[in-house]
C-alpha cells in the first residue's frame, strides 16, 4: 500500500519483457515517429511557405499538422526510450506532464477537426458568405478557443487526477500516462470527482460530434443538388480528406474508451491504445495530401526550389 505523497515514479506498461523483441519495438516506433514528423513537418512548411495556401482550409490544417507532432511527441520519445534501454519508470512529473500534454493535444484536434467541420459546410453550403464568416480574424478566434478549449480541459483533469490519493501501487496498465490507468490506482470512491469532469468532457464531445454530423448532413444535401456530377466530384473531394480524418480519430478513440469491458484485455487495451494515439497523426498528413491537388502542387515546388 502507498499513498500519492509518496510516489515518485510510476511504472508504464512495457510491450514485451523480450530483449530482442523490445529492440523491434524501438525500430519500429522509430520508424512511425519518423514518418509522423516528416509528414507533418512537410504539410507545416508548405502551408507557410506558398501564398497560394493562405486560405482558411488550410490554416485550419496547419494547426491540425501542429497538434499531430506534438501529441505523437509526447508519447512516442519516451516509449523508445524506455525500449532501448530496457525500463518501464516514469517519473511522477513526466507522467502528469504527459498526461497533461496528451489530453490538452487530444481535445483541441477533436475541437479543431469540429471546426474544420464547420469550414467544409460554409464553403459548400454558403459559398457567398465564405469570406465574411471566415475571414482570418474569425479563423484565428476559432483555431484560438480550440486550443484553449484543450488547454483548460487538460489542466483540470491533470490538476484532479495527480490530487487524489494513490493507495493501489504505481504500475499503470498503458505504455503512457493517461486518466483512466491511474483511477485505477486511486483509493475508494475518491475519484468520483474526476468522473464527473469525464462525464462533463464527454458531454463536450457528444455536442461536437453531433455537430459535425449535421454538418455533413447539409453539406450532403447541398451537393446532391449540384445539377452537374463534375461540380458534386469536385465538391465530395474536397470533403473526404477530412472525413476520412474524423473518422479514423473518432473510430479508434471511441472503441478505446467506450469497448465493452467483456472483450477487454491488456493486450488489446495496448494494440487500441496504439492506433487511437499513434496512427491519426502518422496517416492525417498522407490522407490530406493524397487527393489535394493544390498540396501536392505547393509541395512540389517547395521541393524543386530546394534542389
Amino acid at each position: 500500500m502507498s499513498n500519492s505523497s509518496s510516489i515518485t515514479q510510476f511504472f508504464l506498461l512495457p510491450f514485451t519483457d523480450t530483449r530482442e523483441l523490445q529492440l523491434l519495438h524501438f525500430w519500429l516506433f522509430l520508424g512511425i515517429y519518423l514518418a509522423a514528423l516528416l509528414g507533418n513537418g512537410l504539410i507545416i512548411t508548405t502551408i507557410a511557405w506558398d501564398q497560394h495556401l493562405h486560405t482558411p482550409m488550410y490554416f485550419f490544417l496547419l494547426n491540425l499538422a501542429l497538434i499531430d507532432l506534438g501529441s505523437i511527441s509526447t508519447i512516442l520519445p519516451k516509449s523508445m526510450d524506455n525500449s532501448l534501454w530496457n525500463t518501464s519508470a516514469i517519473s511522477y512529473l513526466g507522467c502528469a506532464a504527459q498526461l497533461f500534454l496528451f489530453v490538452f493535444l487530444i481535445t483541441a484536434e477533436y475541437c479543431l477537426l469540429t471546426v474544420m467541420s464547420y469550414d467544409r459546410y460554409v464553403a459548400i453550403c454558403k459559398p457567398l458568405h465564405y469570406g465574411t464568416l471566415l475571414g482570418s480574424r474569425a479563423c484565428v478566434h476559432m483555431a484560438a478557443a480550440a486550443w484553449a478549449t484543450g488547454f483548460l480541459n487538460a489542466l483540470l483533469h491533470t490538476a484532479n487526477t495527480f490530487s487524489l490519493p494513490l493507495c493501489k501501487g504505481n504500475a499503470l496498465g498503458q505504455f503512457f500516462c493517461e486518466i483512466p490507468q491511474i483511477l485505477k490506482l486511486s483509493c475508494s470512491h475518491s475519484y468520483l470527482r474526476e468522473l464527473g469532469l469525464l462525464l462533463f468532457s464527454g458531454s463536450l464531445v457528444f455536442m461536437c460530434f453531433i455537430f459535425i454530423v449535421v454538418s455533413y448532413v447539409q453539406i450532403l444535401r447541398a451537393v446532391l443538388r449540384i445539377p452537374s456530377e463534375q461540380g458534386r466530384h469536385k465538391a465530395f473531394s474536397t470533403c473526404l480528406p477530412h472525413l476520412a480524418v474524423i473518422s479514423l480519430f473518432a473510430s479508434t478513440s471511441f472503441f478505446a474508451y467506450l469497448k465493452p469491458p467483456s472483450i477487454s484485455s491488456p493486450s488489446l487495451d495496448l494494440l487500441v491504445s496504439v492506433l487511437y494515439s499513434l496512427i491519426p497523426p502518422t496517416l492525417n498528413p498522407l490522407i490530406y495530401s493524397m487527393r489535394n491537388r493544390e498540396l501536392k502542387d505547393a509541395l512540389r515546388k517547395l521541393m524543386e526550389g530546394c534542389i
